[in-house]
């Protein structure tokens, strides 16, 4: 799993970061091409609109670490943090499993300590405030990577925004200089336009395949930490 997370990172790595160090195509097959960052041309070709989806970019990569770092079950609620918490409560040792909940705040521990202040009101109603708290600890992961949901959406509408930003230009400068106007006038709208199109979907694609991973891995996680939660409680059933 290690491997499988490393070699993500490496591939969203390349697909946000890897094509903009590549040398630009030859003007003329015949002529020796010229060598010039494409990292440079996007930034002077894409304007504005360029580097702030660039920097849409950064965020989306540093994101994508981020989770695969932080969002996994033994990171959100450590081993030794469950085994010494099922010592308590074989040792009936409730108030002090509640006071370890309480400073040891993650998923379960706040799902166990909504539940244990109400041990003498029943099950059910324990089991009730246990659901409430694993539901609002679900909200708060998916919300954690909801972020990539918005980069994912907003990159290709800023592509967009810059293909018609760039249109626009090209159409001044023909209503400008009307039938002298010749190809070279209309270069920098047009590529204004495509070179925006085309960073908000560079941006867009990888981010939103990160998203739907970290999107299926959260519910995995939840279902698996609910488990735990539940195995852990179902010693109060009957009592």
């Amino acid at each position: 799993m290690k491997a499988i997370r490393m070699a993500a990172v490496v591939v969203v790595t390349l697909l946000v970061f890897g094509i903009f160090a590549s040398p630009a195509l030859a003007q003329d097959a015949g002529a020796e091409a010229p060598k010039t960052s494409m990292l440079k041309v996007y930034l002077t070709a894409g304007g504005t609109i360029g580097f702030v989806i660039l920097l849409c970019s950064v965020v989306s990569l540093a994101l994508i670490i981020e989770h695969i770092i932080n969002i996994k079950r033994d990171k959100i609620v450590p081993p030794q943090l469950i085994d010494e918490i099922e010592g308590m409560f074989e040792n009936e040792e409730y108030q002090e499993a509640l006071e370890l909940c309480e400073t040891e705040p993650n998923f379960l521990t706040n799902v166990l300590a909504a539940g244990l202040p109400k041990i003498n009101a029943g099950f059910e109603t324990m089991k009730a405030s246990m659901d409430e708290a694993g539901e609002e600890e679900a909200i708060r992961l998916q919300q954690k990577i909801g972020y990539l949901s918005l980069i994912a959406n907003i990159a290709p509408m800023l592509g967009l925004f810059g293909t018609v930003s760039g249109m626009i230009e090209a159409f001044q400068t023909i209503a400008a200089k009307g039938a002298s106007v010749t190809p070279a006038d209309l270069a920098d709208g047009i590529s204004k336009a495509l070179v925006t199109t085309f960073l908000g979907l560079l941006v867009a694609i990888p981010t939103m395949i990160a998203y739907f991973f970290f999107r299926n891995k959260v519910v995995r996680v939840t279902l698996e930490i609910g488990a735990i939660a539940d195995e852990l409680v179902e010693r109060f059933r009957g009592k």
